[in-house]
């Protein structure tokens, strides 16, 4: 769980990134869940668009998101999410 503290940091972070996925008329489908998941691993901190045509609300759309990339979501502010995800850092 995020702390307050942690969870405005990671805001200030979310506002200078750009969206790196959308969310389009096929809602959250196991490819986009699979290519979030590989992306969290090496950045930790994801921007996601949701389009107009998605029939999903974008609160919606996080929750599924952040259930199945076992993320937890920074903020939903109108149609853009904010995930974050410890990476794994294990010595090889």
């Amino acid at each position: 769980m995020l702390t307050t503290k942690e969870r405005a940091a990671l805001k200030g972070m979310a506002q200078k990134l750009t969206p790196t996925f959308q969310i389009g008329k096929n809602g959250v489908i196991p490819s986009l869940t699979e290519a979030i998941d590989s992306y969290l691993e090496v950045h930790e901190l994801v921007k996601l668009s949701v389009l107009d045509n998605c029939e999903l609300i974008p609160k919606d759309a996080a929750e599924q998101l952040a259930g199945r990339t076992r993320s937890q979501v920074v903020q939903v502010i109108g149609r853009k999410i904010v995930l974050y995800r410890k990476a794994d850092k294990k010595s090889k």
